[in-house]
Formats: C-alpha cells, structure tokens, sequence
C-alpha cells in the first residue's frame, strides 16, 4: 500500500502551524493539551497528513495569536502569482526556516547583537558548508 500523501494545501496549513508554534517556543505537547489532543495528532497535522477542521483550526489560531489568515498566506501569495524566478528560488529558504534546525538557528543568529560576531559565525557557517562532503563528490 503507498504511503499517504499530504495534500499541498494542508502540508502549508501544517507547515504554518509548526512554524508559529516553534516561534512562541511552545512544544508540540502542550499544544496537544491545550486542544485536547495528542501530540501525535499534532504532530500529524503539521505534517499535512491529517487534515485541520475549519473549528479546530480556529482554535488553533486561538492558541497561537495568530488570524486563521496566517495558515493560508503562502497559498494565496502563490494563487495570486504567476510563478516566477522569485518564487521557486525563495521556496529553499522557507523550508529551511520551517526546519527545526532552521528557525532555531535563525532565532539564535537574530540574538547576536554585535555585528562582528554575527559576521564571523557567517563566515564560520559558510566555512563548513564549503567543506561539507556533498562538494567532494
């Protein structure tokens, strides 16, 4: 049997939740108490498997601050526009962010408050990614 696919629309709204929920520091855990869930139903849902319901999401967005807009901003963006350039090349950049790693990172980065020090960790970052292995092959 193949393994279920994530409807595009529903991974956004997923991507979207995990996203914020990470941004107010809150853990997948106490979301599922606060809605009286799992955390591996949250943690379905911001996988896009499992879809959200039109109450559930507006508690959601409840929980989180945040208007039931915030979920679909990206797939209204991409509805309105014609792909281009802009488009496909920012799509890496989104999902890195989404990433753990990502918005951890980014988050840790934004605290640094001495531009020297922000400099050389970029300089340290791109460093390493010039010694990855990926570029020996």
């Amino acid at each position: 049997m193949p393994k279920k696919q994530a409807n595009p629309i529903d991974g956004q709204v997923g991507n979207r939740l995990r996203l914020r929920r990470m941004m107010i520091g809150m853990s997948q855990e106490r979301l599922g108490e606060l809605l009286g869930l799992t955390f591996q139903q949250v943690q379905k849902y911001e996988k896009g498997v499992n879809r959200i319901g039109a109450g559930r999401l507006f508690e959601i967005a409840r929980i989180l601050g945040v208007p039931i807009q915030y979920f679909y901003e990206s797939v209204t963006d991409q509805l309105q526009a014609t792909p281009g350039f802009a488009e496909r090349d920012s799509q890496p950049v989104l999902e890195f962010v989404s990433s753990g790693d990502g918005l951890q990172l980014s988050l840790a980065f934004m605290r640094i408050k001495d531009a020297k020090v922000r400099k050389r960790v970029l300089d340290l970052v791109k460093s390493l990614a010039d010694d990855s292995p990926e570029d020996a092959e």
